[in-house]
């Protein structure tokens, strides 16, 4: 029974002893961390901030476009309406006509408004891709500069140290790198599939 006891406590103690050297083999090394605020940076560089005034202007035309189609619908159904009203109801072969044209006008006009909106919304898309990919290669290069193993996001953090903070250093590298960036997103690539050949058959000689 003693001998027994002595196995077992062996084996726990070099359980112990290779669990320790197991774990000072993970070790890491220590860490350093920096941190970038990229809300200011998307919203505040140089490119960030004209793209913002061109996106804005395009976002008034879209406006303006959604008023100037609005109008003489709504003064169009306002008439159908007093119409219906005057017929009980029961429109005739015009008014009907009429009511079918409005209906089709509203239809076009809706999605018309739902394409512009669309690119509108490619636009800003596009806007920020471009700050982004020109973002991320400048915040991997003064972090290694600084001698950071990892950039965090700063809304991602609940609190850090100022020193820490390389956002400025981010973004005077970027306003450098990234002047200005392109408004309008290149129009979406239809890929079709090439059209199936006819398979001839092959030539027999004589």
């Amino acid at each position: 029974m003693r001998n027994t006891k002595t196995i077992l406590a062996a084996v726990a103690v070099a359980g112990v002893t290779l669990g320790a050297g197991a774990a000072a083999a993970q070790a890491l090394v220590d860490t350093k961390i920096a941190i970038v605020d990229t809300d200011r940076v998307m919203s505040s560089c140089t490119a960030c901030t004209a793209a913002a005034q061109q996106l804005q202007a395009q976002r008034t035309q879209l406006q303006q476009f959604a008023q100037q189609q609005a109008t003489p619908l709504q003064t169009e159904e306002t008439a159908l309406q007093a119409a219906l009203k005057a017929a009980n109801g029961k429109p005739d072969a015009a008014l009907t006509a009429r009511i079918q044209a409005f209906q089709q006008r509203q239809q076009t006009a809706q999605q018309q408004f739902a394409e512009r909106q669309q690119t509108f919304q490619r636009n800003v898309q596009y806007v920020n891709q471009q700050v982004a990919q020109r973002m991320m290669p400048v915040i991997e290069q003064i972090s290694q500069q600084r001698g950071a193993h990892i950039a965090l996001a700063k809304d991602a953090t609940l609190y850090s140290a100022t020193n820490i903070d390389i956002t400025d250093a981010v973004l005077a590298a970027l306003n450098q790198q990234l002047p200005s960036v392109q408004t309008v997103a290149p129009p979406q690539q239809q890929q079709q599939a090439p059209a199936a050949q006819p398979t001839q058959p092959a030539p027999t000689g004589r």
